[in-house]
């Protein structure tokens, strides 16, 4: 008998869910390539582990590009072995796979996700819109009558939508996420201070002092780079005040889209999200102080699920349950 897996293939990282155990696997959706050889010498943790400490020839490939596939070939690649990896290749049948896509790809990008997985291995392949995996993976039950705005703050997209009854009744995604704030921190410490840091030390700055609602009181960090004019390694402080600007920029441009899709949404349902509130999933949704900003511009409660980072990987893999 064929396993059920589901799949959240993210610009950021990749999860699988597997029936019976959960999430197995969570690793970065990144590749190092060896340029010398022209083969891909590791993935996920491995690869980002290696690209520390390697040498020119070796570079890193993110094969996915604001939620969509931009290197196909690699991306196959890299499922493959994560499949391999998540099931311990202890079976010998094809898994069926079900893979979740954003709300508003294109077609040649959803049959991207869908070949990508069969050359990874697939038997058979489901594609589960996100805003479904999102409404299964925080358990809504689907067969009930209520609309409820779900937003999944991802690494590169944002998707917001209103389900109800199984269905999308509205919905909208913005190419603005978690790593768009990263880079704005990356890009501010070196025009700022001089101090060239990497993708990993900004999201450590977003993560640990960043906030998009004002702290009662500032906080510091000490932050370590490479110094522009000299090359020689810098130690910087950064306060809690000058990453908000940063968040707050980008975070406006999710509520702006919030904003819109709430006025698509039909008067029954506007009652419905008023009385259940906003729900936030997706990794970047751990920002803190976005549910306050969400809420202070739109007037709704906003909550932030458990664990959000598992739920559109436990919603895929729980789509055959639910839905079918």
């Amino acid at each position: 008998m064929a396993i059920n897996i589901g799949i959240d293939m993210g610009t950021s990282s990749t999860l699988i869910y597997v029936r019976g155990k959960g999430v197995v696997l969570k690793e970065p959706t990144i590749v190092a390539f060896d340029r010398d050889t022209n083969k891909s010498r590791a993935f996920g943790e491995e690869a980002r582990a290696l690209l520390e400490r390697a040498s020119g020839s070796i570079i890193a490939i993110r094969p996915l590009q604001k939620g969509a596939i931009a290197d196909y070939t690699v991306a196959e690649e890299m499922l493959g072995y994560f499949i391999s990896k998540a099931l311990g290749r202890r079976t010998l049948s094809k898994p069926n796979i079900y893979i979740n896509v954003q709300e508003h790809v294109t077609e040649v990008e959803r049959k991207a996700a869908i070949e990508a997985a069969y050359g990874a291995g697939a038997r058979d392949v489901v594609v589960v819109r996100e805003p479904i995996a999102a409404a299964i993976g925080i358990g809504l039950d689907m067969a009930k009558p209520f609309g409820n705005m779900l937003v999944d703050i991802g690494g590169g997209t944002t998707d917001v939508a209103i389900v109800s009854l199984g269905g999308v009744v509205a919905s909208e995604s913005v190419k603005v996420a978690g790593n768009d704030m990263d880079e704005a921190i990356l890009q501010y410490i070196k025009q700022t201070h001089d101090v060239v840091i990497g993708e990993k030390m900004a999201e450590d700055i977003k993560i640990k002092i960043g906030s998009a609602f004002p702290l009662i009181e500032d906080e510091f960090m000490i932050v370590t780079g490479r110094d522009v004019n000299s090359g020689l390694p810098r130690e910087v402080e950064v306060t809690s005040g000058e990453i908000e600007s940063l968040v707050v920029e980008k975070a406006n441009l999710i509520i702006d889209t919030i904003i819109s899709v709430l006025e698509q949404a039909p008067p029954e349902v506007s009652v419905d999200i008023l009385e259940r509130g906003i729900i936030l999933t997706g990794g970047g949704s751990l920002l803190r102080g976005l549910d306050e900003l969400i809420e202070e511009r739109t007037g709704i409660h906003t909550v932030k699920v458990e664990e959000p980072l598992l739920v559109i990987a436990k919603g895929t893999g729980r789509y055959s349950e639910v839905m079918e």
